[in-house]
């Protein structure tokens, strides 16, 4: 592959696809509050606890991306398949920690709007990130990534 074309090609840098649906929808939820939580729930630790679980997780996922010598950037070529660590479990932790931290943030501020925004948040990753991603694996490692993505789960 050349060096203008050894890239995945999504649509977006996924941390701002997040921090934009992060904004929106701590917008929506200034301009028109939707609060989904029991008052009895101790929403803000509950969101700090399931934030922490996404923050780790990703981390864990980059600094084994990085331990592997490959790149986490999306315009960046990949220079191998990473199966160790969380890649054992699920062939996109980072965005499973985006998705999760999006959770958090709903629950933390305890705002409907931030949960809903996870649904294009959802279809930004899925089909502007992870499928261009997917295409350009397949194309440049073949069946090396073939044989993962048949052993590995997307998501969960």
């Amino acid at each position: 592959m050349s060096g203008s074309t050894d890239s995945s090609g999504a649509v977006v840098q996924p941390p701002i696809g997040w921090g934009a649906t992060v904004l929106v929808g701590l917008a929506l939820g200034w301009l028109y509050p939707l609060p989904f939580m029991p008052v009895s729930l101790p929403n803000v630790w509950i969101g700090i606890a399931v934030f922490a679980v996404s923050f780790a997780l990703a981390i864990w996922a980059i600094t084994t991306i990085r331990k592997a010598g490959s790149r986490i950037e999306v315009n960046k070529p990949t220079t191998t398949i990473v199966t160790s660590g969380p890649f054992g479990f699920t062939r996109n932790p980072v965005y499973v920690g985006m998705l999760l931290g999006q959770a958090a943030f709903a629950i933390g501020f305890n705002d409907l709007w931030l949960l809903a925004m996870m649904v294009p948040l959802y279809f930004l990753l899925r089909y502007g990130v992870i499928a261009r991603e997917e295409s350009y694996l397949e194309r440049k490692f073949g069946q090396t990534y073939l044989d993962y993505k048949s052993t590995v789960r997307r998501w969960i």
